[in-house]
């Protein structure tokens, strides 16, 4: 699961702060984590636990929401 996703899924993010999101990266070659926390729209806490849910997901590990 990309990490957009499970941002919006957490409602940790809106739908039109990822799309601004994904525009300014394709601009600035910066990651998308890094990109929502210097906007003001993301907690790095809030990264640190979503980065980790997504590399149980890769890992095949079930992730109880």
């Amino acid at each position: 699961m990309k990490l957009g996703e499970i941002l919006l899924k957490k409602k940790l993010i809106s739908s039109t702060q990822l799309e601004q999101a994904l525009n300014l990266q394709c601009l600035y070659s910066e990651k998308l984590g890094e990109l929502l926390i210097n906007k003001g729209w993301l907690q790095s806490h809030d990264l640190d636990q979503a980065l980790r849910e997504q590399h149980w997901r890769q890992q095949g590990f079930w992730v109880i929401d």
